[in-house]
């Protein structure tokens, strides 16, 4: 049986193929990181510390910040479905956002972002020890609830502000 050379290396060409190792990694898609999302819920940390007190407001700054290994995300907005809880009970505290709702921020590894708390001074305030809210997107709500730990008293009126850089 006599080959030609075009025909050898094709042949050559499919038996080194054949016998190549199956277990080479797959490449990601073009365009995508594959690191998870910093913006799920699992994926980032959060904590409630106090901030500068306002004209007849007490702040508290809610900042989240992710590990690496994490792909950037962007938030925008403030965040939704905020509730309270002190020691694992939930407080009857309803919230309204303030700010600009459109303005993104990008979380990411080395990248924090925070939120505000705004609590009026002048209302019978609550201890609470937590607060579970859900993050927003440019493109609408990040699916599942994000928790922050930290002391803070809530009130009736109390405002979230967007997500902001730092």
């Amino acid at each position: 049986m006599h080959l030609d050379r075009t025909a050898a290396a094709v042949l050559a060409a499919v038996l080194l193929t054949a016998t190549a190792p199956a277990t080479a990694p797959a490449s990601p898609a073009p365009g995508r990181d594959p690191a998870p999302s910093a913006c799920r819920p699992a994926n980032h940390t959060a904590r409630i510390t106090d901030a500068p007190a306002g004209a007849g407001h007490h702040h508290y700054r809610v900042t989240l910040t992710t590990p690496r290994g994490y792909a950037p995300c962007d938030l925008a907005g403030s965040p939704s479905g905020v509730r309270f809880t002190d020691r694992g009970t939930p407080l009857p505290v309803a919230t309204g956002s303030y700010g600009d709702q459109h303005t993104t921020a990008t979380l990411a590894p080395g990248r924090p972002v925070h939120f505000d708390i705004q609590v009026p001074g002048d209302a019978r305030q609550l201890p609470a020890d937590e607060a579970s809210f859900t993050l927003q997107a440019p493109g609408g709500q990040i699916p599942g609830t994000s928790f922050a730990d930290g002391r803070l008293r809530i009130a009736a009126g109390t405002l979230i502000g967007p997500v902001r850089q730092g």
